[in-house]
């Protein structure tokens, strides 16, 4: 939510009159309060008659007969066209004859002023004052830049600055240079253009020169161009650097603003330049004494001022490149045409003092490339200084120029006469359709068909004969009387017996009387049944009904009828008047949209992006510095056109539909395919290309020298982990592929595998019934224990198995490794298979546990839990289960659980533990992917890492440590974003953990604004530590993924915190720290800033983590939905 929202919902409905005084003051220039009052009364709320008392002037309005058809004169047309009724007031004819032009500008500002409130429930006043909220960058600091080490810094990796096959390149901001990707990639992607540039080729005499200030720097940059120009054609590198560019550019102006002014200087400069350094190689080519340039054929077009000053007709033809525009008091591109080629109309409304000269413009020569330049930018008075215009403008995909170029100007002028006329009446028609719609000498006014409705409603009610304030009274009981409705009816008394009538003595009447003083008024007083809900006439006979209704039933249809005439000949009009440039011979000249460049900010500070149409791929891109995406037209339409939020449209560059040079690909000569990359480029700037990919290749070639290095160290330390454990997989013999079903390498006699199924099965239910307590504390039959001498016996308490003995070699038991739901699970296991144990043999007693175990973590894998309850936390086997790892991943794992050393306490435990460990070792390297079974068991420990990070950071939020909390967060949602994007179950609830991430950073913003508003130098240092160290190098990870609103939201509701205090009164120390840190924070790149490392994590058992998430996501779930 915008700033702009924030404030003026709050405000809308408070300052309705003062607006209207303040439109009043604004239209009329009059400053006086009590005559802005008295014309405001006099008119009963009517802005428009308010205007008329105070003028003087009675608004004019066309005499025309009110005929149910109109006829329009086109040449050799006699089409007729119905009209009669309603259109949106916010059509105003800039073209028209009226010499009134008060009354004009008068309608014009109204007109404004009512369609931005229809659209947003907001006055004009309203959104100024959310305008000086969101003001710029303040006044005593005009030059804002970006120190080096303010850059976003290169990623490390190489491979994140790597180019994607063909994808487009980005642009590196190198110090608050947004403006000059917007620019230059706008450009570039004009195929003739980028030709141009990259076969350029400086004068063979450049050297014999005069090197004048302008040859000194034109060749300079056309050769940094050329560079530029290359590397975005064939580089290997996501983006690149434009810096020797940049800076001859810098070096032309005297300051370095980023303004919008400055930006289209830099525009104009560029072309400048451009014509310049071309104007000399055409020069030294051609003997012609006015040699062509390919800049000006390609930019510049021509057009013809025709009008009469002071009695004199004139025809002047003019030259022009970029064509200004006016914003303000425009709804579309066409609206803003037309008044730019009338200037004297633009004259009458924007100057008291000056003539009208009746002058036109007519386009005779238009250009290849048409560039509008949006004047969005006006200087206010009052505050002094320049203002954004954020003021909605639509413009179309493809724009017809017909209706502006000199052949057509006298159809057009017929047009535009017939288009006024349309629009006068329609004016009339709007007119006589709000008195329908808004009917009423007073305030508040209804429409017209509700009035009679009500009016019907009102006499069709029933009649009472008594007043209703007289039924009131007596009903109502007097102080000495009894309330009526406290005694029984008649009926109820007779049916009641004696005993149980009420007493009406006078004791009794006068504690009821007493008592009634003290009754609510709504729980214990009774409305007489007879009393109507709603007003109806006291007094009506049967015949004033009838005629009463009769005739109200008559008006109301009359006005329903009349209503949607009106309406029905407005919408005619509307679409006749959008039709009336739609004759074939109005849309030959079609100019098809190529770039928009947008600015988001106000006017001194700000951010530039683009959306460039790829012709190639039939789509639009978003050029945003180094980020170069896919687009659409609802995402350009959503940041260019305006109206409510800060971004729009400053910059349109159209191009000509037909010709196909602009765009049209190189092709071989040779084979006639098309040449794409480095194949288009000269020779000069392919050698200069291929020595830049070559370089950035032997960057790729170190970082791999590096990674491989790092994972050489981690393999070598991992195998001697295993080594240590005694679980390194050895080559297995020859046997059967289902190495489970392979017999151990042991003295087990052979019958025992072929009883081994049926005895499982016989035995399976044995033990169900019994507990894991009981199974493990039997002893078996027929057995002899004979522990060595080094061993021990051992107490051990384990949760949900019980207390027991066992035997365990000194130092060979590990009492953490004993604690974990894993070997808690094979535990219990192996106690239910202790019958068929004793009566097989540890082989048959190792399939009925492995069996049981397995069954039961499937079991858990499919179970619904609560949030604080997560098994895949407690088991790594429910994990993969969940995950649909290979089936061969989930029996190895299982196999290495049930062949861990830590079950070597007792003899049933231990041999046990043998057939799994002899099982390991019989699987084949080709039975079981190892690089496979490490990924999914390092996706594990990655798991489990997400979720030591998740837990912290919600520990350090719950306890305000939000910094802590933060950095977590961070490094919890990376992780879990990695993790989910291998499968849903890989990772945690992500919209959780995007939840506690955007609140940590809102309760970080809402700290250090409190900070900076404290106005203390440490304080407020401190305050911008927080911003610049965590805020603005985070932001841009909630802007990656523009699907996630929420976080968009949250990114503008930061940025509104800090603008609203631009239209704060402040120290100049402040003010200047402000200006520094805004362009920062205003910035939309979504290039990841590089931050503090990962934190490091405390180890934990997997007892305590599971512990732990439990009791803080239960700590959650009891937190209110509005806290959370």
């Amino acid at each position: 939510m915008t700033v702009e929202q924030n404030v003026l919902q709050q405000s809308a409905a408070q300052k309705h009159q003062q607006t209207f005084l303040n439109q009043l003051r604004e239209i009329t220039g009059i400053n006086d309060a009590q005559i802005l009052q008295q014309a405001l009364k006099d008119s009963n709320g009517n802005l428009e008659l308010a205007v008329a008392f105070l003028t003087a002037k009675n608004a004019k309005t066309p005499q025309q007969e009110e005929t149910a058809y109109y006829q329009t004169a086109l040449p050799g047309n006699d089409r007729y066209i119905s009209v009669g009724s309603q259109a949106d007031t916010n059509v105003i004819d800039l073209t028209g004859d009226d010499k009134d032009d008060l009354q004009r500008a008068i309608a014009l500002s109204l007109a404004e002023s009512n369609r931005a409130f229809r659209e947003t429930g907001i006055t004009d006043e309203e959104q100024a004052i959310s305008r000086v909220l969101e003001a710029s960058i303040a006044e005593n600091k005009a030059c804002l830049k970006r120190t080096p080490t303010e850059v976003w810094r290169d990623s490390r990796n190489p491979y994140d600055r790597k180019r994607q096959d063909r994808a487009p390149v980005g642009l590196k901001n190198v110090g608050n240079t947004c403006w000059f990707s917007a620019v230059i990639q706008s450009l570039f992607n004009l195929l003739e253009f980028r030709r141009l540039v990259l076969n350029y080729k400086p004068p063979s005499n450049a050297q014999d020169l005069p090197r004048n200030q302008k040859e000194h720097r034109n060749l300079p940059f056309m050769r940094e161009l050329r560079y530029l120009f290359a590397l975005l054609v064939g580089t290997k590198r996501k983006y690149v650097d434009p810096s020797r560019a940049v800076e001859i550019l810098k070096d032309a102006f005297k300051s370095n603003d980023s303004q919008q002014q400055d930006v289209s200087e830099f525009t104009h400069k560029l072309l400048d330049w451009l014509e310049d350094a071309f104007q000399m190689k055409a020069e030294e080519e051609t003997d012609e004494e006015k040699p062509k340039n390919p800049m000006v054929e390609l930019f510049y077009g021509r057009f013809l001022a025709v009008g009469v000053l002071e009695g004199k007709k004139f025809e002047n033809t003019e030259m022009f490149g970029q064509y200004p525009l006016q914003v303000n008091g425009f709804k579309d591109l066409h609206e803003c045409l037309e008044a730019a080629m009338i200037e004297g109309e633009i004259e009458s409304l924007h100057s008291e003092n000056s003539g009208k000269s009746g002058q036109e413009h007519w386009f005779t020569e238009l250009p290849p490339v048409l560039t509008f330049e949006l004047s969005r930018f006006e200087f206010n008075q009052a505050l002094g200084r320049p203002e954004k215009i954020h003021n909605k403008l639509e413009f179309p995909q493809v724009l017809y120029l017909d209706r502006y170029m000199h052949r057509n100007r006298e159809i057009t002028r017929i047009k535009r006469e017939e288009i006024k006329r349309l629009k006068d009446y329609l004016t009339v028609l709007q007119q006589r359709l709000e008195r329908y719609l808004s009917y009423g000498s007073g305030p508040k006014r209804f429409p017209l068909v509700d009035v009679l409705q009500y009016a019907l409603e009102f006499a069709s009610s029933k009649p009472v004969c008594t007043s209703p304030v007289d039924d009131l009274d007596a009903s109502s009981p007097s102080s000495g009387s009894v309330p009526s409705q406290t005694l029984p009816s008649t009926t109820d008394q007779q049916g009641a017996p004696p005993s149980e009538l009420p007493s009406t003595s006078p004791a009794s009447v006068t504690a009821v009387s007493s008592r009634s003083v003290v009754h609510k008024p709504f729980t214990q007083s009774r409305i007489p049944p007879d009393l109507p809900m709603h007003p109806a006439p006291r007094h009506i006979t049967e015949e004033e009904l009838s005629v009463l209704e009769s005739c109200l039933h008559r008006w109301r249809t009359e006005i329903e009828n009349d209503t949607r005439d009106l309406q029905e000949s407005i919408s005619r009009i509307h679409r006749t008047i959008e039709l009336m440039y739609s004759d074939k011979s109005m849309i030959q000249v079609p100019y098809r949209l190529h770039a928009v460049l947008v600015h988001e900010g106000q006017a001194n500070a700000g951010h530039y992006w683009a959306y460039i149409f790829d012709h190639r791929e039939n789509r639009w891109m978003k050029y945003n510095d180094i980020a170069v995406t896919k687009s659409s037209w609802e995402e350009l339409v959503r940041d260019s056109f305006g109206g409510y939020r800060n971004a729009s449209a400053y910059c349109l560059m159209y191009i000509n539909d037909k010709p196909q040079f602009l765009m049209q690909e190189e092709f071989n000569k040779e084979t006639g395919q098309s040449l794409v990359g480095i194949e288009t480029l000269p020779p000069d700037l392919r050698d200069f290309v291929e020595e830049d990919n070559l370089r950035f290749e032997k960057e790729l070639e170190e970082w791999d020298a590096q990674v491989a290095q790092k994972a050489l160290q981690e393999k070598l330390l991992a195998t001697q982990k295993l080594r240590e454990s005694e679980s390194s997989v050895t080559t297995a013999q020859a046997g059967e592929p289902e190495y489970l079903e392979q017999p151990s390498r042991s003295d087990f006699s052979k019958h025992l595998k072929e009883e081994t199924i049926r005895i499982i099965t016989k035995a399976s239910h044995e033990h169900e019934d019994k507990s894991p307590e009981t199974v493990l504390q039997s002893k078996p039959e027929n057995t002899t224990s004979q522990p060595p001498s080094n061993q021990q016996v051992v107490e051990v308490a384990i949760p949900h198995v019980g207390k027991f003995m066992i035997e365990s070699k000194e130092g060979g038991y590990d009492d953490e490794m004993m604690m974990t739901p894993n070997m808690q699970g094979i535990i219990m296991a192996i106690g239910k298979s202790r019958n068929v144990y004793d009566r097989c043999g540890p082989e048959a007693g190792f399939f009925k546990a492995i069996k049981l175990e397995y069954s039961r973590l499937v079991k858990l894998a499919q179970e619904d839990t609560p949030p604080e309850t997560d098994y895949r936390l407690h088991h790594v086997v429910v994990y993969f289960i969940q995950n649909q790892a290979p089936k061969k991943i989930i029996e190895k794992t299982l196999l290495e659980q049930f062949g861990d050393r830590n079950l070597s306490f007792d003899e049933r435990c231990h041999n046990i533990m043998k057939v799994a460990q002899a099982k390991i070792e019989m699987i084949k390297p080709e039975e079981v992917n190892l690089e496979e079974y490490e990924e999914w068991h390092q996706d594990y420990r990655k798991f489990r890492e997400t979720t030591m990070y998740l837990i912290i950071g919600l520990e350090n939020f719950q306890g305000e440590s939000y910094i802590d909390s933060l950095l977590f967060l961070i490094c919890a949602y990376q992780n879990n974003k990695e993790l989910l994007s291998k499968g849903p179950y890989r990772g945690h609830d992500e919209e959780l953990i995007s939840h506690y991430r955007r609140e940590c950073l809102l309760k970080l913003n809402e700290q250090a604004a409190e900070l900076f508003e404290s106005g203390e130098d440490r304080e407020v240092n401190n305050g911008l530590i927080i911003m610049n160290e965590f805020i603005v190098p985070f932001l841009p990870l909630l802007l990656v993924d523009e699907m996630e609103e929420k976080d968009i939201l949250a990114v503008e509701d930061m940025r509104n915190r800090w603008c609203s205090y631009l239209g704060q009164e402040m120290e100049s120390n402040l003010q200047e720290k402000l200006t520094d840190f805004l362009p920062k924070l205003l910035d939309c790149s979504t290039e990841i800033k590089g931050f503090h490392e990962p934190p490091k994590l405390p180890s934990y058992s997997t007892h305590e983590l599971c512990e732990r998430f439990a009791r803080i996501m239960l700590s959650l779930s009891r937190t209110p939905a509005d806290g959370r």
